[in-house]
Order: structure tokens, then sequence, then C-alpha cells
């Protein structure tokens, strides 16, 4: 789902210096999503997410990483365990199935 809103990341440098840098999501799904945000990092770093508007923290990992436009980077990260509560908005649930359209 595309959705836009201000997270905080929390990480290590390649040097091991602890960083909170400001990030925005792209796109959003209960399993991870997509951000960007002024730190590269490369494929199998570790994260943590916390979602300020509704307090909640969740950790990650990076599944890949590439240079976007303005001086950031786009990260695709994938929760520890499916999160869909941290975002602000409600899933479908698991069992939910399409119903086919009567003639």
């Amino acid at each position: 789902m595309l959705l836009q809103i201000r997270v905080l990341v929390e990480t290590e440098t390649e040097e091991g210096d602890r960083v909170r840098l400001e990030a925005f999501t792209l796109v959003v799904n209960a399993h991870g999503g997509l951000l960007e945000m002024s730190l590269k990092v490369p494929k199998g770093h570790r994260m943590s997410l916390s979602n300020p508007t509704l307090g909640v923290r969740e950790s990650c990992r990076v599944i890949a990483s590439r240079s976007s436009q303005g001086g950031v980077f786009a990260i695709a990260f994938e929760f520890d365990s499916p999160a869909p509560q941290f975002w602000p908005i409600a899933f479908p649930p698991i069992d939910w199935s399409l119903v086919k359209a009567e003639d």
C-alpha cells in the first residue's frame, strides 16, 4: 500500500556509531516496506523503526538498498515478525477471500 509517513530509524553506521535519523515511507505492508533516508545501509543490515504517531517500535533488516534522488537512499526492509499494527491503517484479515460476482 502506498503510504508516506515519518518514521524514526535507529541503527549503527559501518564504523559502529549509533545513529537516530528521520525517514519517510513510500510503500508499506504488514511485513515491512520501502522508505527513503539519508544513510546508506547494506542488505542484511539491522535497524529499529519507531512510529512516533502510534508509539510503536519494531526491529527489521534491510532486504535491498539503492540510491534515490536528492542524496537519499531507497531502503526496502522486512520486520522480524509481521507487524500490521505498526502502520496507521487496517489490513484485511488473512482469511479474507474474494467473493465471486453473481451473474
